[in-house]
């Protein structure tokens, strides 16, 4: 098997970078906006007002939606503050992600943040970055009062072991055994329980975190929920591969590390793990392409510019991970635009959804 290298988001603000084709983590975040609210509100009702309120953003990647997640929470400390006649606590924030992030984009924006945080009378507000791995230890035991994560949780450590015989397949599909399933499944179930234990001992006892992952609103792990995204990347592979721009064997060496749990997988490890009560879960969908917005009357829907969205959003998340795994930088273009007309045609069809799972919890 070839090894993956877990991904940053493509740096930048080129064309297919992460900063421009983030609109559907935007939408998830905002979607998930009343969790984040209630939440803090709770805390601080259930705990007091601390002087010093230390906040940790796992997986924050880079762009607009880095500072989108902390104004949302600064707003709700700043209100719920307000509401009960307190005075608003000193704020200091990490963020969170690997190394390779595009933390020089972050740093770059903190004076415009900094300048909008002083115009609204938040109390000081001090941002740094952390480095690391959220599957390893980032803070001093029980120094955190609020963990959030959004869109991250659902990339694994590592691709699981033993999937050799996952051939023609980049991820889970109907098509693959179900050794391919348990073997996803188990390095899930690993990771989550990992990263569990390892918050519970950087948290404070009554402090929370909130996390939005990709999951399926079904038992079945092939379902279209979580899979057929994938699938039709792998379309496109195969298709290289006939053409003979692309090798066989590279495709079948090649696995997401990736998985999207149902509600009672996600349930069962916060259970069995035992750090953390899990206070509430909700589940909401959310188009491929979040641009494709019925409510919205002046929108007219095109399957090609659907499909382009969905695959520089895939694109985004994906291409540092994909050359890191030795199919070249001439293929992807090519492959992207490939994957952009199969995802327009299939949407032109059916509109399926993401599924999304946010979880409210407590330190125990």
């Amino acid at each position: 098997m070839v090894e993956v290298r877990i991904p940053c988001m493509n740096a930048g603000d080129e064309s297919t970078s992460y900063a421009n084709n983030s609109l559907l983590q935007k939408t998830v975040i905002l979607k998930a906006r009343s969790v984040l609210e209630e939440t803090i509100t709770d805390m601080l009702m259930t705990t007091g007002f601390p002087t010093n309120f230390k906040v940790a953003d796992l997986g924050c990647s880079s762009g607009p939606n880095t500072f989108l997640v902390i104004s949302e929470i600064l707003d709700t400390i700043h209100a719920t503050c307000q509401q009960f006649n307190q005075k608003s606590p000193e704020i200091q924030v990490f963020l969170n992600d690997l190394p390779e992030n595009d933390f020089n984009s972050i740093f770059k924006s903190l004076p415009a943040f900094y300048q909008r945080v002083e115009g609204d009378s938040f109390g000081p507000c001090f941002v740094s970055g952390v480095p690391g791995s959220f599957y390893e230890r980032l803070f001093p035991s029980r120094s955190i009062h609020f963990i959030h994560s959004s869109y991250s949780v659902h990339w694994l450590s590592k691709v699981p072991e033993n999937l050799g015989s996952n051939k023609k397949n980049i991820y889970m599909a109907k098509s693959s055994p179900s050794s391919v399933y348990k073997a996803y499944l188990e390095q899930f179930q690993r990771d989550f329980s990992l990263f569990l234990s390892l918050r519970s001992k950087e948290i404070i006892v009554g402090g929370r975190m909130v996390l939005t992952f990709a999951g399926r609103s079904v038992p079945d792990p092939s379902s279209k929920d979580c899979c057929y995204v994938w699938e039709l990347l792998t379309k496109s592979f195969l298709e290289l591969v006939n053409e003979g721009l692309v090798e066989a064997a590279k495709v079948d060496s090649f696995d997401i590390p990736y998985y999207t749990p149902s509600e009672e997988e996600v349930r069962e490890i916060v259970e069995k793990e035992g750090s953390f009560n899990l206070d509430k879960l909700e589940i909401f969908e959310e188009n491929w392409d979040p641009s494709d917005d019925p409510s919205n009357k002046e929108f007219v829907f095109n399957k090609y510019r659907s499909g382009k969205n969905v695959a520089n959003c895939i694109r985004a998340a994906t291409e540092p991970m994909l050359l890191a795994s030795h199919f070249g930088e001439r293929i992807i273009d090519t492959l992207f635009n490939r994957y952009a007309n199969h995802v327009a045609q299939h949407l032109a069809v059916e509109k399926t959804k993401c599924i999304n799972i946010v979880v409210s919890m407590t330190k125990i």
